[in-house]
């Protein structure tokens, strides 16, 4: 166990968080309205991890990799239900967990992208936030939604971009816990580019035949 390993809530969740993301939460059961109120005693974070599709109820089994929460916006409801903001930060390793307390916990340490020269990056980035762009605006438009804050709030730093981009893909969960197990930003960011890739001519076509329909019945 190194130096920064430390003690960490987690939260089994069928969703991936990465850092920098935002997910609104509704804590309801017993278990976990005692994790947060645990955490806002203590001034601790949580973890949020995927849980494994296999995993029995009530002994939610994690992957390993997950991503640190502070929590943001904390409400406690009159029946002691929360609803809150959890804001991810750092990526954690769980060492080793335990149900001591009625919720999950694990001995975690952080995760991190291996180095690599910004140089190498600037190239693939550029391509996924572009790729990115037309996807996004494709998104908006078969909502039916003005363009938003998103295209603002597109983060520059490549690990970020790698990041931000694999959360709102729409792709499988077990897909975007491989993006966060990953710990290259070059791999990621050409991983999420060959997704985008196929995607964005398929998003496109749909549109046209969603736009030729409404002609359709216009006529």
């Amino acid at each position: 166990m190194t130096a920064s390993a430390r003690e960490l809530p987690l939260f089994p969740l069928q969703v991936v968080l990465f850092p920098g993301m935002v997910l609104p939460l509704h804590i309801f059961e017993s278990r976990y309205r005692q994790m947060i109120a645990d955490c806002q005693q203590q001034r601790k974070p949580f973890g949020v991890v995927l849980a494994r599709p296999e995993s029995l109820p009530l002994q939610e089994e994690p992957y390993p990799v997950g991503t640190m929460a502070e929590m943001r916006d904390l409400h406690r409801l009159e029946d002691g239900r929360y609803i809150l903001m959890a804001c991810g930060k750092q990526r954690f390793h769980i060492l080793r967990q335990h149900r001591l307390k009625p919720y999950l916990s694990g001995i975690v340490e952080p995760y991190r992208d291996v180095w690599e020269a910004e140089d190498s990056l600037l190239g693939v980035a550029k391509q996924a936030r572009s790729l990115f762009s037309m996807y996004l605006n494709m998104l908006l438009e078969a909502a039916n939604e003005a363009e938003k804050d998103l295209h603002a709030s597109v983060p520059d730093d490549p690990e970020e971009l790698s990041h931000f981009i694999a959360y709102f893909l729409e792709v499988p969960n077990v897909q975007k816990q491989r993006f966060l197990e990953l710990t290259s930003t070059r791999q990621r960011l050409q991983e999420v580019i060959t997704i985008l890739r196929r995607e964005v001519p398929f998003m496109r076509q749909m549109l046209f035949r969603q736009i030729d329909e409404d002609r359709s019945r216009l006529n």
